[in-house]
C-alpha cells in the first residue's frame, strides 16, 4: 500500500511504512454498509473512535521554538506531485491526506480531513463524509469538490505513478458538499479504500487560475498544520506553524507538529552539511553512512553530552537497495548476465574493511518482514507458482535463495569463476585480460550512474572486483537534479537503486515491477521489468483477500524477483542511527515502525538554556 511521494505527507523526516494490531470492531453497521472512524486492508482499527491522541506522541508536548533540518541539492519549484522541476522539502506538509497513517498498526488509517468512512462489506466503493470544520488557510471549507478536483487533477497531470497506483479507482463523485464517493474496479482489492484515503486533497478554487504541471515557487494554499513562511530557491525554506489551524485539536494532532518554526537548508555537499551539523547550524541528522557513524561522531560536543547519539531498532519493512540494470539495455535481459555480478561482490570483506561490520546484507524485497520468502515454497506459494513455472527461473522451486558468502579475505577466487563462467554461457570470455564479446570483440563496458557522492563508497570496491574479471565499470556521479531527470528517462545502464516496502504491499508493486510502468517515463519501475509471470504474481499480491494469503503471495513475488537477479543486492542497518543537539524532549514511547518520529518531538527549554544554543533567529 506504500508508495513514495502519495502515501501521505511529513514536515519533518521520510517516514517508514505502517503496519497491524488486531482489536475489536469498532465500526457500526448501517444496512448493508459499514461506518467508521477509520480503516486496515485487513483487521480492525486498534484505536477506538474516542482516542484522545497516538500512543507514540505526548499531549502535554510544549510548543514553540524552531528546529533547523538539511537538505541535499536544490529545489526550483513549490510543486511537489508533478516531474518537472524539483519540489522544495517539507511543502508537501501544508497539505492533507484524506485519512492519516499512524505507526504502531499494518496499514491502518484514520479519518484527518474525513470524519467518517463507510463502505460496503466487498469494499466495491468507499465515501468520506469530512469533517464540518476542515478548512484551508484562507478561511474557505475544504469540500468534496475539493477532493474530487484533487484525484482528477493529479491522475491527469501529475507524477505517472499517480495513474498507475489508482488504476482500479474508476470514478470520484462528489455526494454533496462533505460526501465524496470512490468507486472501484472488480471487488477483490480490500486495499483499495485504503489507498484512496492517502489522497492529498488540493484546493480547487487556489488551482483554478493556475497551470498544474509548470514547476512554480509561488507559495501555494493548504490546509495543514504548517504553510510555508519563507524561501530563497536553492537555498532554504522555513515552514511556519499555522496557529489556528482548524485540526489541531484532533486526537490525531495531539503532541504532534510542535514546533513554531521547521526550517530546510540546503546543501550540495555531505560533507559540508555534516560539518555545518557539528557546529549548530543543523539541529537533528539521521546518518547513512556507517563509516561516519563508526568514526566521526567523537567531536567534543558529542564527548560532552551536547550531541546525543542513539541508535533506534525498529520492526518496519527495509528497502530493497542495490544495484539495479537497466533491462531497457539489451546486455541486460539475461539473467544469467545479471547474476554473475552477484557473485562478483565481496560483502564480507567489504563490511568487515570498510563498514566496521555494522550492515546486514539484504536478501530479500520484503527484507525484516514476514513477507520474507524463506526455504522452498510451501504449499500454499506452490499453488501459485505452478501454473507459471514455464516463465520462471527453475532453481525457484528446487532451491533456496541465498546470496554467495565470500571468508572475507578480500580474495573471491571462487566467485570470481562462477562470474566468469555465467558470462561465458552468454557470450562472453576473457581475452587479454579484458571481458570480451565473442561476436564483436569488443569488451564488456557501462556505466553506473550515481546521484550522490556517498554512494561511491560501495561503487568504487563494486567497479574494482568487475575489473578484476575484464569488466569496464565507468563510474559517475551527477548532481540530484540532473540524476532525477535521467532516472525519469531512463537514461542510464545501471544505478543504485531504492524500493521501499510496507507491511501490506498492494497496487505500488504495478509501479515498481508491472509491464504497463516499465514503459511509462517517470515509473518507478527503474529496472524496466516486463514479465508476465510477475505480472500475474502483482495482481494475485493485490488481490489478497486476508493477511495469511498476503504474506503467502508476498513470498512468491519476493521469489520470483529474486531468482531473476534483477538487482545486485547492497546492505541495509536494522538500526536507525541519528544525532541531534540535546535541546529536545521527546515521547517515551516510540512507533515501533518508526521510531524516528521527530514530528512527536518538542523543544525543551531547559534544556536548550542547559545547551547555553539559544541563538538569535537567523535571518530568512
Amino acid at each position: 500500500m506504500f508508495l513514495p511521494g502519495i502515501r501521505r505527507r511529513s514536515v519533518l523526516a521520510g517516514l517508514t511504512a505502517a503496519a497491524a494490531l488486531p482489536a475489536p470492531s469498532r465500526a457500526r453497521a448501517q444496512g448493508k454498509t459499514i461506518v467508521s472512524h477509520g480503516i486496515a486492508i485487513h483487521g480492525e482499527p486498534g484505536y477506538p473512535p474516542d482516542a484522545k491522541h497516538l500512543d507514540y506522541a505526548n499531549p502535554d508536548a510544549l510548543k514553540g521554538g524552531s528546529i533547523r533540518l538539511a537538505a541535499g541539492g536544490t529545489f526550483d519549484s513549490l510543486n511537489p506531485f508533478i516531474l518537472q522541476g524539483t519540489a522544495a522539502r517539507g511543502v508537501a506538509g501544508i497539505y492533507e491526506p484524506l485519512l492519516e497513517t499512524v505507526y504502531d498498526e499494518v496499514s491502518t488509517e484514520y479519518g484527518q480531513l474525513v470524519e467518517t468512512i463507510e463502505t460496503p462489506p466487498d469494499r466495491a466503493w468507499v465515501i468520506f463524509t469530512l469533517r464540518a470544520n476542515a478548512r484551508w488557510h484562507d478561511g474557505k471549507p475544504v469540500t468534496s469538490d475539493d477532493v474530487v478536483f484533487s484525484f482528477n487533477i493529479l491522475k491527469e497531470k501529475g507524477q505517472p505513478l499517480y495513474a498507475v497506483y489508482w488504476h482500479d479507482v474508476v470514478a470520484a463523485e462528489a455526494l454533496d458538499q462533505r460526501r465524496v464517493k470512490f468507486s472501484f474496479r472488480g471487488g477483490d482489492n480490500h486495499e483499495l479504500p485504503v489507498i484512496i484515503g492517502q489522497l492529498t486533497v488540493l484546493p480547487k478554487h487556489w488551482w483554478a487560475s493556475r497551470a498544474f504541471d509548470q514547476a512554480s515557487l509561488e507559495i501555494p494554499l493548504g490546509s495543514g498544520p504548517y504553510r510555508v513562511e519563507s524561501l530563497e530557491a536553492g537555498r532554504f525554506i522555513v515552514m511556519r506553524r499555522v496557529e489556528d489551524y482548524w485540526g489541531k485539536d484532533l486526537w490525531l494532532s495531539r503532541g504532534r507538529y510542535n514546533f513554531d518554526t521547521i526550517r530546510y537548508d540546503y546543501y550540495r555537499d555531505e560533507q559540508v552539511a555534516f560539518e555545518a551539523f557539528k557546529a549548530g547550524d543543523v539541529d537533528y541528522r539521521e546518518e547513512f553512512t556507517s563509516r561516519l557513524w563508526a568514526t566521526s561522531y567523537d567531536f567534543p560536543a558529542v564527548k560532552s553530552g551536547a550531541v546525543q547519539k542513539v541508535e533506534l531498532k525498529h520492526e518496519s519493512t527495509l528497502p530493497m537497495q542495490g544495484i539495479g540494470f537497466n533491462l531497457r539495455r539489451a546486455m541486460f535481459t539475461d539473467r544469467r548476465f545479471r547474476e554473475a555480478f552477484v557473485h562478483l561482490v565481496d560483502f564480507e570483506w567489504f563490511n568487515k574493511a570498510l563498514s566496521w561490520n555494522l550492515f546486514t546484507r539484504i536478501d530479500s524485497y520484503f527484507f525484516n518482514s514476514e513477507l520474507a520468502a524463506k526455504g522452498l515454497p510451501s504449499k500454499d506459494e506452490l499453488a501459485l507458482l505452478e501454473p507459471l513455472r514455464s516463465q520462471l527461473p527453475p532453481e525457484l522451486f528446487t532451491k533456496e535463495f541465498k546470496l554467495p558468502v565470500t571468508d572475507g579475505s578480500g580474495n573471491n577466487r571462487e566467485g570470481m569463476r562462477r562470474a566468469i563462467a555465467l558470462l561465458k554461457e552468454v557470450g562472453w570470455e576473457v581475452r587479454s585480460g579484458k571481458m570480451t564479446n565473442v561476436k564483436n570483440g569488443q569488451q564488456l563496458s557501462f556505466e553506473l550512474l550515481l546521484g550522490a557522492p556517498r554512494l561511491e563508497r560501495f561503487a568504487l570496491p563494486f567497479k574494482e572486483w568487475c575489473g578484476r574479471v575484464g569488466i569496464d565499470v565507468r563510474l559517475r556521479t551527477v548532481d540530484p537534479v540532473q540524476y532525477q531527470k535521467r532516472m525519469d528517462e531512463f537514461d542510464y545502464d545501471a544505478t543504485i537503486v531504492i524500493f521501499s516496502q510496507s507491511l501490506s504491499p498492494g497496487n505500488e508493486q504495478r509501479e515498481y515491477w508491472g509491464s504497463a510502468a516499465a514503459k511509462t517515463k517517470g515509473s518507478q519501475n527503474l529496472i524496466g521489468i516486463a514479465d508476465p509471470a510477475i505480472d500475474k504474481l502483482i495482481e494475485a499480491v493485490i488481490a489478497a483477500p486476508d493477511r495469511p494469503s498476503l504474506v503467502t503471495r508476498s513470498r512468491a513475488l519476493d521469489r520470483a524477483l529474486l531468482w531473476n537477479y534483477f538487482i545486485v543486492p547492497q546492505y541495509y542497518s536494522t538500526t536507525f542511527w541519528i544525532a541531534y543537539w540535546n535541546k529536545f524532549g521527546r515521547p517515551e514511547k516510540t512507533a515501533k515502525y518508526q521510531p524516528r518520529g521527530i514530528e512527536t518531538w518538542w523543544l525543551d527549554p531547559e534544556k536548550e538554556k542547559t545547551l547555553g544554543q539559544t541563538p538569535p533567529e537567523r535571518k530568512t
